[in-house]
């Protein structure tokens, strides 16, 4: 038992055994949780059931969620091709509890499952637990026989997890595995604890308080459990390998990019293999729930994921859109557990093909510029800052596709300079502005939609969400609050209302919060 399917399987089964409900995946645009671009955690979909906000008919659950970290606090892009493990779609496997088992219930599931089902070596494993946690340190004693030397206290935010400033807050069990001698690389909380020797594949997080403001927690009145386990990091101690890529479900994607360009890897190249079959899950996922290349907000950040992947397509020499292609690929290895890849099939694969037929369009003049502007640089040296705007403004090349196809001769990017270059374009635009509507109204919108950036519509996929009210106005001004009584324009960053386009009138409905409630009488544009 060592496929990433099976794994999947038999995580979710071992829980269904033992009395979790096996909750479907959430979209990688979360519905419930504004402040996130997206998805990046298995716990997203049940914040409010830790919160007590929403009541679920289980109080037990277990899920293998779609996460993506490509953008905001994390982003994980850069990475992605040139490590072992970085990744911009991966799956986190958890088992929840809500006010139902603690500590003890959680370590002996845990333990049994990789011990009995998975069947790792006892002897390969460590733990790490908060640093004042004895309680969980004398748990793992109980449980697995481990020694003091076993289980490392740490005292920092590692092992210590917290929803926000305020909320459910707890500490954390780490689960490590000593992967041998010949990689380089000390335990956690050693000088040389980044090495890949010893490889953290699991956390176990203990919600036992209340985080009501800086310094003062109260304990919660049901202690809960939050789990969460990198799929691609088991796969790949199950079947032996150090690098996720080298699992089968990578080997499965590596080899249809090689298929498809027509060439066999080599160590100088893999790096673009491993880029093109990571932004292929992304990219697809992506679209299957909803998401489609744009110029803000998830948009941009898929956009920029499909050209990463189809600038690394043209480096191993492909000259006509190659992503669409692996498409069925994908769907066969992954369509089983996530339906929605088999209903969106056609869509991402034609999406796909649209998005590098057009960057290819544009593509070979701007990597003549690039090469024209930095065939003199040397290591160590950079791209000017206004060059690199150039071929984003003009050419489409995010700064982050410049930034990496300069990586391999050690060259950087005058970023301050790029900065500067966007900041000259943006004061150009808003003095060149015309605007439809007042002239007194024109300069507020301007800046709103500088400050608070554009709204996504989530109206595809839902007809309700959660979102913050990023901006009120009346009377062509902005204003702190609207009260009872009064009409209004209010701004958020996402929404499901449809705003009037194309000739159909704009949604109306309602927004409720805690203690108000508004009535939505339109929706523009």
């Amino acid at each position: 038992m060592s496929g990433v399917n099976e794994i999947r399987s038999t995580f979710l089964d071992f829980f269904a055994k033992n009395g979790h409900a096996v909750v479907p995946s959430s979209g990688l645009v979360p519905k419930n949780d504004p402040t996130l671009m997206f998805t990046n955690a298995g716990m997203v979909q049940f914040k409010n059931v830790f919160t007590g906000i929403e009541k679920r008919p289980y109080d037990k659950a277990t899920t293998a969620q779609k996460c993506v970290r490509a953008g905001g606090k994390h982003n994980d892009l850069d990475n992605v091709g040139y490590t072992a493990r970085h990744h911009t779609f991966f799956e986190m496997l958890g088992n929840f509890s809500f006010g139902d088992y603690f500590k003890e219930r959680a370590i002996e599931l845990a333990w049994t499952l990789i011990t009995k089902e998975f069947g790792l070596s006892p002897e390969k494993l460590l733990v790490t637990v908060y640093a004042d946690d004895d309680h969980a340190a004398d748990l793992w004693k109980k449980i697995a026989g481990f020694s003091d030397r076993r289980i490392i206290r740490i005292g920092t935010s590692d092992n210590f997890w917290q929803m926000g400033d305020t909320g459910p807050c707890g500490p954390c069990s780490e689960i490590f595995i000593d992967q041998g001698s010949a990689l380089k690389g000390g335990p956690p909380g050693s000088p040389d604890e980044d090495g890949d020797r010893f490889l953290e594949f699991w956390n176990l997080v203990f919600m036992q308080y209340e985080q009501v403001e800086p310094g003062n927690r109260t304990p919660l009145p049901r202690p809960s459990i939050d789990t969460g386990m990198g799929l691609e990091r088991m796969a790949a101690i199950l079947q032996g390998v150090t690098s996720n890529y080298d699992t089968d479900l990578f080997k499965a994607l590596i080899e249809a990019v090689a298929h498809a360009v027509s060439r066999a890897p080599e160590p100088a190249t893999m790096a673009s293999y491993r880029v093109i079959a990571d932004h292929l899950r992304a990219s697809s996922f992506l679209v299957a729930d909803g998401v489609l290349p744009g110029n803000e907000g998830r948009g941009y950040v898929l956009r920029r994921i499909m050209r990463r992947a189809m600038r690394h397509a043209e480096i191993l020499g492909a000259r006509e859109p190659t992503m669409y292609r692996l498409v069925p690929t994908l769907v066969r290895e992954m369509g089983q557990a996530y339906p929605e890849l088999m209903r969106a099939e056609a869509l991402i694969a034609e999406t796909l093909k649209l998005e590098e037929t057009r960057f290819r369009r544009t593509l070979e003049r701007g990597l003549s510029i690039l090469d024209a502007e930095s065939r003199d640089l040397q290591a160590g040296q950079n791209l000017s800052g206004d060059t690199a705007f150039t071929l984003y403004d003009t050419y489409g090349f995010p700064l982050d596709l410049t930034q990496d196809a300069l990586k391999a001769r050690g060259i950087g990017v005058d970023t301050e300079a790029f900065q500067a270059a966007m900041q000259r374009q943006k004061q150009a635009a808003r003095e060149a502005w015309k605007g439809s509507g007042e002239a007194a109204t024109e300069a507020v919108w301007f800046g709103l939609r500088e400050r608070v950036g554009a709204t996504e519509f989530l109206g595809y996929e839902t007809e309700t969400a959660e979102g913050v009210v990023t901006a009120l106005l009346t009377e062509g001004a902005e204003v702190s609050e609207l009260k009872a009584g009064q009409s209004g324009l209010a701004v958020l960053n996402q929404t499901p209302f449809y705003a009037e386009s194309g000739g159909q009138v704009g949604d109306t409905g309602t927004i409720a919060g805690a203690g108000v409630s508004v009535r939505v009488t339109d929706t523009e544009k």
